[in-house]
């Protein structure tokens, strides 16, 4: 993933000797309390504003702990404006994320993909494949993040079309996606967790394969069962909905040339911040060339001139937009929120943030840290612990980074006291702490993944079958010795 313009390698963690574990889970328990609650009264609508509040609540009560344990006021400030401004790659991203898909569906390039994928997906394997090409495209560029905001989206579209669930089909996308996240010497999560270890990137890699090529096997398989059971309500339209689509769109396989290139640029090793940006200008050219009449309808004119065409392109890439057409299960569809819409999911992620700065100021995450690294003396204790700790991270810091950062630094030394060789601790890092990321809702990915395919976490949750069964998976491994790696010790 590539959401941050650097990863905090030499972050520094925060250590509060009078701070208690029992203090410091407090603002844990009450965060975890409000948040059943406010989704209990709030339900799916959570999200819009309401959770947001309670995350800031939280960081209210981390604050008052922190005060009672001599954390001074300025300094939890300034772990939270390190913490947002650590998030600023991540801002801008979403930002394009919605300004692509704005141009990307007037200019016809999200409906061309739907209508040939409609055609080619056949619904019994479509899960399956949903994972098998998000899995490419993300070992190609690194990014679960990228993958999300191109093939993702317009699998979900073509899931819609279809009547698949959304919850499934983000579900699978995100299997995929993170299987490259994960894998890729591309991905900066794959380059952190040695980095955090003490080993190597190709000496990780090699070592993650062997519980990631089963957990990826064992999720398309199960996908491809849930398929061979399915029955899609939307089947029987699928004629008259790419009849719809042509009627309402020009389609032409030109438009690929598009995100064919902004993968390219991605595989180049291009910016993904430049490459989505290069992506949205090359998608409003392409509306103004291949689609005049939907611009210039967009825009409230009869004819596309220069102010209209300009007028078209800037509101697809800002602001709420739809394009009608004469099916009604297409309209919801065919709609995009732009920059505009991504701002919910902005302000999620800066409460996340709040609620993270200061668990790290007044020393909480440290202090968990350390009592699950306590909590067990056996090497699958060990293991257990990191993976517990990756899992509280994510849920309490809201940061993938952090969850790989802390365990990373705490866990090293416990390791090689254990004489276990540092690819066990990265690869328990990325097997715990990379891939569940997304299934916290106010984690910066959860948060990104459910705005971007406009599925809540709890409709994909149980769907994202290769996240939560990585940290099984290594859990498996450990507690039956299956390729535990040994230090070498070295001769005199």
């Amino acid at each position: 993933m590539e959401n941050q313009p650097t990863s905090p390698q030499n972050e520094q963690i925060v250590e509060n000797r009078e701070l208690n574990i029992w203090e410091a889970l407090i603002p844990v328990f009450a965060l975890i309390a409000m948040l059943a609650f406010n989704v209990y009264v709030f339900g799916d609508d959570a999200l819009s504003g309401s959770n947001q509040f309670i995350l800031l609540l939280g960081g209210a009560v981390a604050a008052i702990v922190g005060y009672f344990n001599n954390t001074k006021y300025d300094k939890m400030i300034d772990e939270v404006a390190s913490n947002i401004q650590s998030t600023a790659g991540a801002i801008l991203i979403l930002l394009m994320v919605g300004a692509l898909a704005g141009t990307w569906l007037i200019s016809g390039i999200i409906p061309t993909m739907i209508y040939y994928g409609l055609q080619i997906l056949n619904p019994t394997i479509f899960l399956a494949a949903c994972v098998v090409i998000c899995s490419v495209i993300s070992v190609a560029t690194g990014s679960s993040w990228t993958t999300s905001a191109t093939v993702g989206i317009a699998l979900i579209g073509i899931a819609e079309a279809l009547g698949i669930s959304v919850g499934m089909t983000a579900g699978a996308i995100l299997s995929g996606a993170y299987f490259g996240d994960k894998l890729s010497p591309l991905s900066d999560t794959t380059n952190l967790a040695p980095a955090m270890a003490g080993t190597d990137l190709f000496t990780h890699i090699r070592y993650m394969t062997l519980t990631t090529v089963p957990t990826i096997l064992i999720t398309i398989t199960v996908f491809v069962i849930i398929g061979l059971n399915l029955e899609p309500t939307g089947i029987t339209d699928t004629s008259s909905i790419l009849a719809s689509i042509k009627n309402s769109f020009t389609i032409s396989p030109w438009l690929f040339v598009v995100p064919l290139l902004v993968i390219l640029l991605i595989v180049k090793k291009v910016s993904p911040l430049i490459a989505l940006l290069l992506g949205t200008l090359l998608g409003a050219a392409a509306a103004l060339i291949f689609q005049p009449g939907i611009v210039a309808q967009i825009a409230g004119a009869d004819d596309l001139t220069f102010i209209s065409g300009y007028k078209g392109v800037m509101q697809a890439i800002t602001v709420d937009t739809a394009v009608q057409t004469d099916n009604e299960n297409l309209n919801d569809l065919f709609s995009a929120g732009g920059m505009a819409g991504m701002l919910g999911t902005i302000w999620l992620i800066i409460c996340a943030m709040v609620f993270g700065g200061i668990m790290d100021a007044i020393g909480a995450l440290a202090r968990i840290s350390k009592a699950l690294l306590n909590l067990f003396h056996t090497t699958f204790g060990l293991f257990a612990s990191t993976v517990f700790s990756c899992l509280a991270l994510n849920a309490t810091a809201s940061d993938q980074y952090l969850a790989i950062v802390v365990p990373g630094k705490m866990f090293a030394k416990a390791y090689r006291d254990k004489g276990l060789a540092p690819e066990n601790l990265s690869r328990t890092l990325e097997d715990s702490g990379t891939v569940t990321s997304v299934l916290v809702p106010w984690n910066t990915c959860g948060a990104y993944h459910s705005g971007v395919l406009g599925v809540p976490v709890a409709s994909y949750f149980g769907y994202a079958i290769f996240n939560y069964l990585s940290p099984f998976m290594t859990l498996f491994f450990a507690a039956f010795g299956i390729k535990i790696k040994q230090l070498r010790e070295k001769s005199a």
